[in-house]
């Protein structure tokens, strides 16, 4: 059995109510209830919030709110990780148990249900512990540099200087969207480790939604996927 968990509390700070901040018409929480049910993977498809409107909200659109969550997990310091697997303890005292757990962002507007099938299906056709939602880098990493307390430049790797950026190894970081996990063996695995499949997406898919210039940023791009 399976569960999507959608962690979404009431008090961000850099774009205040962003969980429901209406994006090209809907609120943002909308697009990851909606891709997660069209999915049909869910037996239960969850909000964890701290805040009633938003728990609203998520039951307007068919999400189930079984709790409100607790202060103690819903500061600027707690995890994810923290958030998923209070939920999933709170729901085993309820006798809900399941084998696989997908944590899924309520800021993903982008977010496709046949990658959430993906990673499943990558999941579950291996030993892997965690599969999850990444994205090819838009520069090499080993390119990359600081500005150092003089403001000046500074490496992180200084060894590829002169190199080609089509000689260097592709490097690849999170999209943000989801995370599945084997529940029985997620404690101890890294996520971003050996026991964890990438799902690849597009590039044009990610945006993080995290200040007011990547809200415009993403509304420019939902604006210009749906019109083509």
């Amino acid at each position: 059995m399976n569960i999507a968990i959608i962690p979404a509390r009431g008090g961000s700070k850099r774009i205040p109510r962003k969980n429901i901040r209406i994006f090209h018409g809907a609120p943002l929480l909308k697009y990851s209830i909606e891709a997660a049910r069209k999915s049909g993977l869910f037996e239960k498809i969850i909000v964890s919030t701290d805040d009633d409107e938003i728990a609203e909200v998520a039951k307007l659109y068919r999400a189930e709110v079984p709790f409100i969550r607790p202060k103690e997990f819903s500061d600027d310091f707690t995890t994810t990780g923290e958030v998923a697997k209070h939920a999933l303890e709170w729901m085993k005292t309820q006798g809900h148990s399941y084998e696989f757990s997908c944590t899924i962002y309520a800021t993903a507007p982008f977010l496709q249900s046949k990658y959430i099938l993906e990673g499943y299906n990558a999941l579950t056709g291996s030993s892997a512990v965690n599969a999850f939602s990444a994205t090819s880098s838009p520069f090499p990493m080993q390119r990359m540099f600081k500005i150092n307390d003089q403001g000046r430049c500074e490496m992180f790797s200084p060894e590829f200087s002169s190199a080609r950026s089509q000689d260097l190894e592709a490097s690849y970081h999170d999209a943000g969207q989801f995370y599945w996990s084997r529940i029985s063996e997620s404690s101890e695995a890294m996520m971003f480790g050996k026991d964890s499949i990438p799902i690849i997406l597009p590039s044009h898919l990610v945006q993080d939604i995290d200040t007011e210039e990547d809200w415009v940023r993403a509304e420019i791009m939902y604006k210009v996927l749906q019109e083509t």
